[in-house]
């Protein structure tokens, strides 16, 4: 998001002329941009019960459909970065407006996609729209409602995102059930339509005239440095690329990074600041949520398909075996604040990074014949500590940004959360892919050996995340007192 958002205030209708919104329009705006929010988070998750499903309806192995997630929040993380600036330049009713609709229209070729290329193509459009949804949607309530009044709308803009990644399994397998993985898409399509009306009619548009110039070459090597990683992850499971291209793909990647951090410090009005950097707390915070959430945005790939593949679960069977996990999640959100006053960040984010990576490696013992209240049990385990492993490192990351640094600071965080996501899903499903092919016990009948050691794997690379969180100094204590809108659970 450009620099040019933090000085947004709820003056802007004023400044342009336009009447000040009504208490009812005010109401309404809320309710659409929260409507949005909770689409582009529900449809996260709401494919991984489902994908089996579609798998064998275009002809697929159920263990490479992992492109469907990838190519959703991928796009997403590549734009966010530009989502601000072009509701600073075009206005938040306009952008906002647009966003539903390449949204519902993403969603709808979703649906009547007949191949894996096809369906992938159209996540990509989805996600472009899913993608400004957000910040956009943010910017526009923080334009139009008075500083007294921020707090509460962004929580109440915040409660159906935190809600829609936790139901998502759980939906997407009941609509499997009662009629076809199609409905996932179609869902959105009717709530789109209305969004759209209801955004030009309710929706108070407002613009920066101030906008500075987007930081183009910034921009490009940020994207392609992220596609890149991605892709040279992903890309020897999925399209089969040789060794000697992998390797391309990482060096470039790698060049890509380095090169926007001397452009950066060079650059009068970079994407994101490399100040944001001389904030410890951020930087442990942002580096901690990047390699932690690898683990965590693999675990809804993998735990559905273990449950639908190797042990033999529907898709609604798979979606109900996710409720003990949304349940401990948000049970556990306020014991960690509690936590995190009486032991400090360090000490918690340490021990609890542990404690996650142990949960994800004991699904290396899942069996056939394993008791349903252990499987429960195990569940619940895993979805209280992730949830606290959110909560404290989103906290931590945002706690000292203070309001200079809060846009651009919230900008980043929100890439590297779903940059996260999709790497997760990208390395799940290339240790998934490679084992299938290691292990000589491993058959079409019987690939419960890979996914145990996929979890395993998983688990080890979360575990070692520890050792960034213990960078931290032992006496931060103080959790951040300002609204998340950002979290995902």
């Amino acid at each position: 998001m450009s620099e040019s958002t933090k000085s947004a205030s709820a003056t802007a209708g004023d400044r342009t002329g336009k009447p000040t919104p009504t208490a009812r329009s005010l109401t309404v705006m809320l309710w659409i941009v929260a409507t949005g929010f909770f689409m582009q988070t529900l449809d996260s998750t709401i494919v991984n019960t489902a994908l089996p499903a579609m798998a064998r309806s275009l002809g697929e192995l159920p263990l490479r459909m992992q492109s469907v997630v990838i190519a959703y929040s991928l796009t997403m993380a590549v734009m966010i970065p530009v989502s601000g600036w072009l509701a600073d330049k075009l206005g938040t009713r306009r952008v906002f407006m647009a966003a539903i609709l390449v949204f519902t229209i993403g969603s709808l070729l979703c649906a009547n996609a007949q191949t894996l290329t096809q369906l992938v193509v159209y996540r990509v459009l989805q996600g472009v729209g899913g993608a400004m949804l957000l910040p956009v949607g943010r910017l526009a309530v923080l334009r139009v409602f008075p500083a007294e009044r921020y707090l509460p709308a962004l929580s109440f803009v915040a409660i159906p995102g935190l809600i829609g990644p936790l139901i998502g399994p759980t939906l997407g397998g009941w609509l499997v059930k009662i009629a076809s993985w199609h409905w996932i898409f179609l869902i959105n399509v009717p709530v789109g339509i209305v969004g759209v009306i209801a955004t030009f009619v309710f929706m108070p548009d407002s613009r920066n005239p101030d906008t500075a110039t987007f930081d183009i070459k910034g921009y490009v090597l940020l994207i392609v440095g992220m596609v890149s990683i991605s892709m040279a992850l992903d890309g020897r499971t999925e399209f089969s690329i040789q060794h000697a291209t992998v390797l391309m793909l990482l060096i470039l990647s790698l060049g890509c990074f380095v090169a926007y951090g001397l452009h950066a410090v060079r650059a009068a009005n970079p994407i994101f600041s490399l100040d944001l950097f001389k904030i410890h707390t951020f930087s442990v915070g942002l580096l901690g949520n990047l390699f932690a959430r690898i683990g965590s945005g693999a675990m809804p790939y993998l735990i559905p398909l273990l449950l639908q593949v190797s042990l033999g679960y529907s898709a609604f069977e798979a979606g109900l075996m996710m409720l003990p996990v949304a349940a401990a999640g948000m049970s556990s959100k306020r014991l960690v604040t509690r936590l995190i006053m009486k032991y400090g960040y360090r000490r918690v984010l340490v021990s609890n990074t542990v404690l996650v990576g142990l949960a994800m490696a004991s699904f290396s013992l899942t069996s056939e014949h394993q008791p349903l209240w252990l499987r429960l049990v195990q569940l619940a385990f895993f979805g209280g500590v992730n949830s606290m492993q959110f909560t404290a490192m989103n906290t931590l990351t945002l706690k000292d940004l203070g309001t200079g640094g809060a846009s651009s600071g919230n900008s980043l965080f929100s890439l590297v959360q779903m940059l996260a996501m999709s790497l997760g899903v990208t390395v799940a499903g290339a240790l998934l892919t490679t084992f299938t092919g290691l292990m000589p016990r491993v058959t079409a009948a019987n690939s419960l050996p890979a996914f145990h050691a996929t979890f395993l794997c998983v688990g080890l690379i979360t575990a070692a995340t520890s050792w960034i969180f213990a960078q931290l100094s032992a006496d931060i204590r103080q959790p951040t007192k300002r609204a998340d809108p950002q979290e995902r659970t």
